[in-house]
């Protein structure tokens, strides 16, 4: 069993619920808007971690996209996605990759489907949320080859 801590746009802020939210996990996936580049260091420390570059992010020195493999499963992440209308570069690079999982973020809100066989994962804001959504994480278990992702609320 492999889990996993998916967070996204803290945009700087680090609370100790979202350290002891991560506490535990075998990896952590951030999905962009991280804030300091120091917050990298932090997720570090407490288990292996994949970032990606935000549009607020400026000229941190990362990626804006990342495939990373954990667990037996690859996941490739980006800041910004739109699972329904995939820009025809992103297309290809998903078919070049071939994930089981896309993670994303920028838009604050949750976002959970499987398209095409691959599931599309937003965690929403850890810190700042839009509309009526509350601030929100994603500790996902890999365990016999299923992928559960569970929302989970700050």
């Amino acid at each position: 069993m492999t889990t996993i801590g998916i967070i996204s746009d803290n945009h700087g802020d680090w609370t100790t619920s979202i350290a002891k939210a991560l506490s535990g996990v075998d990896a952590i996936i951030h999905a962009g808007d991280i804030g300091p580049y120091q917050l990298i260091s932090k997720m570090e420390s407490l288990a292996p971690t994949t970032v990606v570059l935000g549009n607020t992010d400026g000229d941190l020195p990362i990626n804006q996209s990342e495939v990373a493999t954990i667990g037996a499963k690859k996941f490739f992440v980006q800041h910004i996605v739109n699972p329904h209308e995939l820009e025809e570069s992103l297309r290809a690079r998903l078919d070049y990759v071939k994930p089981d999982v896309v993670v994303f973020g920028h838009t604050h809100k949750p976002f959970c489907e499987t398209i095409g066989g691959i599931l599309f994962l937003n965690p929403g804001s850890v810190t700042r949320p839009r509309g009526q959504f509350a601030p929100s994480y994603v500790r996902l278990v890999i365990k016999d080859e299923k992928i559960n992702p569970e929302f989970i609320q700050l």
